[in-house]
Parts: structure tokens; C-alpha cells; sequence
């Protein structure tokens, strides 16, 4: 969204229009059994809360063009063998060519299990070790899930709790930034 915003020199009586992009956050996800699907849905309410623009997308959905196009990227994915889903993997890999065009957005990761102990806090990592080698901003958490949200199967209210707040974080982070 756009908006034009006219400001006066006062000193040439000149008026000047300027564009102003309001900052974007794309949050992209993978999910087999809609657990991640629900975790990125209150992944975006978190960041709309903030008056941020939100796009919530699957990752088959999603081009690595859309990349480009946004202030923060959020990536959402099942735990699979204590990593990513190979459909994320898949576009973390083919955002390859866009190697230092991501430099300076913001990035989130948050993860699904079928089990505690069964690698969210390694699946995080994984995609957030990916957004950081772009050159990526990642923002910890102090109080809640440090490297992002987590759920054991369906979200509960903890988790859910923690999807909203990441969301919310990574919206206030964009703005300070944008």
C-alpha cells in the first residue's frame, strides 16, 4: 500500500510528493497436518496487531521473488528428521541467487513436532542459520520461545501465546527499521 505524503518547503514554497512504502511482512510455511499452517495464521495476527502488512503464504504459493518484495521474511516448518521440511529447504536454497539482495530484513523462524524432543529448537535454527547467512536481522526473545515458536502437534495456548508474540516482535522490529 502506498500513500502520498506532501510536505512544504517553507523557505522555496515548492511542495514535493513523496512515496512512502508501509513495511511488509511475508510469512511463509509448509504444513502436511495444519498444525504449522495454524501457527503461521497466528504468526500474522501477531503481526497485524502491530498495524504492519502481513501476507501469509504456503510455500508452494510462494515464488523467491517474493523475497525481494518484503521488510521481514517468517518461515514456518514441520520437523522432519530434526530439520526443515524439504519444501522449505527447497526455497531457502533456490533464494541462493538473491545472495545479499536479503541483507538487512528481518527473519523469524517457528517449527511443528509430533513430539517433544523432536527437533524444533534444530529445525529453527537450521532456517534461521539460512536467513543469517543472507545477511538477515534475527531478533532472540528473552522472555518466551527464544529462537521462535514452538509446537507439539496442534497449538496450544502456550504456543499460540508465542506465535502471536513473534509475530508482534518481528512487526515492531521492521518498523524501527524501515
Amino acid at each position: 500500500m502506498w500513500f502520498i505524503i506532501a510536505t512544504l518547503e517553507l523557505l522555496s514554497s515548492n511542495t514535493e510528493w513523496r512515496y512512502i512504502q508501509m513495511p511488509k511482512v511475508l510469512v511463509i510455511y509448509y504444513s502436511r497436518s495444519g498444525n504449522t499452517e495454524a501457527m503461521a495464521k497466528l504468526v500474522a495476527e501477531g503481526v497485524e496487531s502491530e498495524g504492519v502488512e502481513v501476507e501469509c503464504k504456503k510455500v508452494a504459493d510462494t515464488d523467491v521473488d517474493d523475497l525481494l518484495a518484503v521488510d521481514g521474511i517468517i518461515i514456518g516448518s514441520p520437523t522432519y528428521y530434526g530439520t526443515m521440511a524439504a519444501e522449505i529447504k527447497k526455497l531457502l536454497d533456490d533464494s541462493v541467487r538473491y545472495h545479499g539482495k536479503l541483507d538487512g530484513k528481518v527473519g523469524a523462524a517457528f517449527s511443528s513436532s509430533g513430539g517433544p524432543g523432536g527437533g524444533n529448537e534444530t529445525t529453527i535454527m537450521d532456517i534461521l542459520c539460512a536467513l543469517i547467512i543472507h545477511g538477515m536481522i534475527v531478533q532472540g526473545d528473552p522472555k518466551g520461545d527464544h529462537y521462535g515458536p514452538i509446537a507439539v502437534g496442534k497449538p496450544d495456548q502456550r504456543s499460540s501465546e508465542e506465535c502471536k508474540r513473534r509475530g508482534a516482535r518481528v512487526a515492531r522490529l521492521v518498523k524501527r527499521l524501515v
